[in-house]
């Protein structure tokens, strides 16, 4: 196993990391909306946030060696699922020829007061 951190994505808030590489497989810690060079959750709406946590996924995608067309499974975790919409048409431009499998749950609350928190799992 390798620890995959950058600089370019949110450190943990808590006592994991933000990539483990297993064998041949990344999974990328889920992540909210947290700005990488001041640490600060943004806050704003759930386009907004789903637009920084793509980012931050492509951060640690890059600093594995990795990019979209290696995420094999994401998760998205919605506060409120009326946000589903929203959130799929900032998520399909960052995959738009591959798409990879995906859930999609509701949940009653996340982290920080964030709307949005999405992890994945890529394929070395």
């Amino acid at each position: 196993m390798q620890m995959i951190e950058t600089d370019k994505a949110p450190k943990a808030i808590g006592p994991y990391s933000q990539a483990i590489k297993y064998e041949n497989l990344l999974f990328i810690s889920g992540q909210i909306a947290i700005d990488p060079k001041t640490q600060q959750f943004i806050g704003g709406t759930v386009e907004e946030q789903t637009e920084l946590i793509m980012k931050n996924i492509g951060a640690i995608l890059e600093e594995a060696g990795l990019n979209y067309n290696h995420v094999i499974k994401t998760t998205i975790y919605l506060v409120n699922m009326d946000d589903f919409q929203k959130v799929n048409g900032v998520y399909g431009r960052y995959f738009t020829e591959h798409k990879p499998a995906r859930a999609t749950v509701a949940v009653s609350a996340l982290p920080k007061g964030a709307l949005v928190e999405i992890e994945a799992v890529a394929g070395i």
